[in-house]
């Protein structure tokens, strides 16, 4: 027997196509498959949701997919990680902030 693996993402229909063992779906934004940054308590428990589908797949190319949503409507599909001329700067000025945050050099 193999290590049983699982994947938690959002891109449903990409991931059914490729056809992996256990897939956990979470429709919120690509690039945050386990959840809001800094949201603890939503990350644990897709964690917990992903570590509980290892155990009850019980056949190949098992979806389960979480109760969790990114906002209150679904006006961020439009216009989550849209860069444009107006919103440049202030990108530009959260990840300069993020990075000292961190302790990491600016670009």
């Amino acid at each position: 027997m193999g290590l049983p693996t699982i994947v938690v993402g959002s891109a449903l229909d990409i991931v059914e196509y490729c056809g992996v063992p256990r897939f956990l779906f979470t429709d919120i934004p690509l690039g945050n498959p386990c959840g809001k940054p800094e949201d603890r308590t939503m990350q644990r428990a897709i964690v917990r949701r992903a570590l509980a589908l290892l155990g009850s797949a019980d056949e190949p190319r098992s979806t389960q997919t979480t109760p969790f949503v990114w906002g209150d409507h679904q006006s961020w599909r439009s216009s989550y990680a849209q860069v444009t001329e107006d919103n440049l700067d202030a990108l530009r000025a959260l990840g300069e902030a993020r990075r000292a945050r961190r302790g990491r050099p600016s670009s």
